[in-house]
């Protein structure tokens, strides 16, 4: 169990890395004089840098047959951009340094899982058992970030980021590695694994779904701003957030069930259009400080039933292809279109508006995936009791 001990502490740093670059990106190029359509600009580029950046260095952990060598390499390049970033002013080098964390900082991420789910399987654990300890990482940094941000100047994260990239490089050290199971992702296995009509109607309701919950990652701190908050509201808005992620996630041995993905994915998108619904009519920071706790019902839920539908419905080979597809969509093609899109909305119409936008659009989810479960989730329980 020393392996899984060592992985779950990475899983812990990485995702506190993560709470430190994704919520308070934005606020911090707001404090550097951004508006909301720059701020989009710089986010929504990352997204395309995530596209490219993600297969990219998960076709070399495939070549090199290692998966913790190349964590290792991306950690060193992505604690001294975090730093640099952080210690940033000017414009043109907060573009360049967030464009080049996110080629380093955001493929650690489908690596990360890919580890998650082999060792936790050699180990037999289960995957929610090791990720617990990445949304507590998540869920305690935001909260600290906050405070720090507050308290020390917007330029504090620079520390505060190498400080967590340099603890996780030394904890990556002691990781068991693991060989990348799948073929290399090229433009003919993409054709192949996304030929399949259940596997590409899946990833559209997982399109539809994710661009609303990107525009609220990228833009929640900036609406909680709005309405007279700061940096530690919105350091507690992301605690909430992530912290009700803990229990679901631990306890995902007990709720999840196959067969029934479609279905709970379908719940989630429900609560997602309660949340943002909710928090288009918000009019105080402190009650959407306490609205993120609906989080627990909305992302670790979607995000877990979606990568155990795709590795039951994909084939043994193509599952490391199919996480890296997942995460592409997820993080980094809705993540573009939030971005520019979002910004462009909230710069126009504000905050009130892009939420009952991205609401809407999360009632849309919800009834395509009722639609994808009356016509697939069925099949898949009758294959279960064959």
């Amino acid at each position: 169990m020393k392996s899984t001990a060592s992985l779950r502490t990475f899983n812990f740093l990485y995702f506190a890395l993560l709470a430190v670059f994704i919520p308070f990106l934005p606020v911090y190029l707001s404090e550097q004089g951004l508006n909301p359509a720059q701020i989009g600009f710089v986010v929504g580029s990352g997204g395309f840098i995530t596209i490219i950046a993600q297969p990219l260095w998960g076709m070399i952990s495939d070549r090199t047959k290692t998966i913790r060598k190349v964590l290792l390499l991306l950690l060193v390049f992505s604690t001294l951009l975090g730093y640099l970033l952080y210690d940033s002013s000017s414009y043109t080098l907060l573009i360049t340094y967030a464009m080049l964390l996110y080629f380093f900082l955001m493929p650690i991420d489908p690596l990360t899982e890919s580890l998650n789910f082999r060792i936790g399987e050699a180990e037999g654990v289960s995957y929610g058992s090791i990720r617990t300890y990445g949304a507590l990482g998540y869920a305690v940094m935001s909260l600290a970030a906050g405070y720090i941000m507050t308290g020390y100047g917007a330029h504090s994260l620079a520390f505060l980021f190498a400080f967590i990239g340099i603890a996780g490089f030394i904890i990556s050290l002691f990781m068991p590695d693991a060989p990348v199971a799948g073929k290399p992702v090229t433009l003919a296995s993409l054709k192949t694994f996304l030929g399949n009509r259940e596997t590409l109607l899946f990833l559209v309701l997982v399109f539809i779904s994710s661009v609303p919950a990107r525009m609220n990652d990228t833009f929640l701190g900036v609406y909680i701003r709005e309405l007279g908050g700061n940096s530690e509201l919105v350091g507690q808005a992301w605690f909430l957030a992530a912290g009700s992620e803990i229990v679901v996630f631990a306890l995902s041995f007990w709720w999840m069930r196959k067969g029934h993905e479609l279905m709970i994915i379908s719940i989630a998108g429900a609560f997602y259009f309660l949340r943002f619904f909710l928090s288009a009519w918000v009019t105080e920071p402190y009650l959407l400080v306490l609205l993120q706790v609906l989080q627990i019902a909305t992302f670790p839920i979607f995000y877990s039933a979606a990568i155990q539908y795709l590795y039951r419905i994909a084939p043994v080979e193509w599952r490391a292809t199919s996480q890296t597809v997942l995460a592409l969509l997820f993080f980094g093609v809705s993540g573009i279109i939030a971005s520019y899109a979002g910004g462009a909305l909230y710069e126009a119409f504000g905050g009130k508006t892009l939420f009952l936008t991205i609401s809407v659009m999360s009632f849309m989810g919800m009834l395509f995936g009722i639609i994808l479960n009356r016509k697939y989730g069925t099949r898949a329980r009758a294959s279960r009791t064959e």
